[in-house]
């Protein structure tokens, strides 16, 4: 047990980004434990290899980086992995701001950063990824982050994501859907739209027979009906 609660209560926290995306791709991979990859899933992952490694930490002048930090936050009940996680040190301490580092000297500043493949997406899905590695982060050392970042390989930049009540709330209405779909056991059907041409689960998820599923059922059930009358 956790603060009083199981271990199996708590999700993938990385999963929020699919949640984002598409509630029925969640489920698929979270719920029906079904994956597919293609170019862009593999692309992610070797990207995700690069920083992934817990013995790659640095400090580089006035910056720990920190790799692949296990977190979890009580409050959304999500546990993962941070890509990267930086603390940047400061000349005075801040309440709730900075913390200490062991073997380190003075007051340090965190903020995780994302790494993502590709340009920065048309909706939230990478915010939402890091907003809720933030509120983890914010458990664990007892602090509030204003600020974190996405770093996309294909353009190369970081991206600065403030971390507003907005952004808070979305990831908390997330999580706690992801919660309710797990403990009912559900896979919601398909709502398709433009984003389905990039998913990598269209196969499995197969949008256009989901969408037509109510029709075929009422199909058979005519055809039920009618061969009992005509018996």
């Amino acid at each position: 047990m956790i603060k009083g609660y199981s271990e199996d209560e708590f999700l993938m926290l990385s999963g929020i980004q699919h949640m984002a995306f598409c509630e029925r791709q969640w489920a698929l991979i979270h719920i029906e434990q079904v994956w597919a990859e293609n170019v862009l899933t593999v692309e992610g992952k070797y990207l995700h290899e690069r920083t992934d490694d817990p013995f790659e930490n640095e400090t580089r002048r006035d910056v720990r980086v920190v790799r692949a930090m296990p977190i979890v936050s009580y409050q959304l009940r999500l546990r993962g992995i941070a890509d990267v996680v930086e603390f940047h040190r400061v000349d005075d301490a801040q309440e709730g701001v900075t913390v200490r580092l062991k073997n380190r000297n003075g007051w340090w500043k965190p903020f995780p950063v994302e790494y993502k493949r590709g340009r920065p997406k048309p909706d939230d899905r990478d915010a939402v990824q890091l907003c809720a590695q933030a509120i983890a982060l914010e458990e664990m050392l007892n602090i509030s982050i204003d600020l974190g970042y996405l770093y996309y390989g294909q353009t190369r930049r970081r991206e600065v994501i403030e971390l507003n009540s907005t952004l808070r709330d979305r990831v908390i209405n997330l999580s706690q859907k992801m919660h309710d779909l797990m403990t009912l056991g559900i896979t919601p059907k398909a709502t398709k739209g433009k984003r389905c041409s990039l998913c990598s689960m269209i196969e499995v998820c197969q949008p256009d027979l989901t969408l037509r599923h109510r029709s075929v059922k009422n199909y058979l059930r005519r055809m039920v009906d009618s061969e009992v009358k005509n018996s």
